[in-house]
């Protein structure tokens, strides 16, 4: 089942992006960032409540049949647009089709707040996730961003760049 997040949800939410994307039990799944980065977290719990209480912004979180939140994407509505960023499966539940299941909700959500295209950032060099994202319907726009380098969150082991995906809707 999908479903809004709220706060309630932070702490686990916060647990599940850090295990998908961050130390030993994220190299688990396919999704790891684990050795492109000294350090085991990936966000914190004041950052998500700052983004669940963001106008224009909601979690999707994915609860499996005993309740736990097994997936979960930000969304933040942007003008006619819509921003989709931690995108996260836990590394025990991926390849069950959670992920397609979120990316469905994402533009069923971006649909119904008028939204005419859906964006994201995806480091460079994550080639199989941009892969993954492509076979999804993203493309590729040529844009490169600098990628926000931010010390609580881990440092980088190698300089790190942010690819613009989108899709229209």
């Amino acid at each position: 089942m999908i479903a809004i997040a709220d706060e309630k949800d932070v702490s686990s939410l916060v647990a599940l992006m850090d295990c998908a994307y961050r130390g030993e039990s994220s190299k688990q799944g396919w999704t790891t960032e684990a050795d492109l980065f000294i350090g085991e977290k990936r966000t914190d719990e004041t950052t998500v409540t700052n983004l669940i209480k963001k106008p224009g912004a909601v979690f999707l979180k994915y609860l499996s049949d005993n309740g736990t939140i097994d997936g979960c994407v930000f969304l933040h509505k942007k003008e006619n647009r819509l921003y989709l960023g931690m995108f996260s499966v836990s590394p025990s539940a991926q390849g069950k089709g959670i992920g397609k299941k979120l990316l469905v909700a994402a533009d069923e959500y971006a649909r119904s707040q008028g939204c005419s295209l859906i964006y994201m950032t995806v480091i460079t060099v994550r080639e199989k996730l941009i892969a993954w994202y492509e076979r999804n319907g993203y493309q590729k726009t040529g844009k490169v961003l600098p990628f926000p380098v931010d010390e609580r969150y881990g440092i980088p082991t190698q300089p790190l760049e942010m690819l613009v995906l989108e899709k229209k809707l």
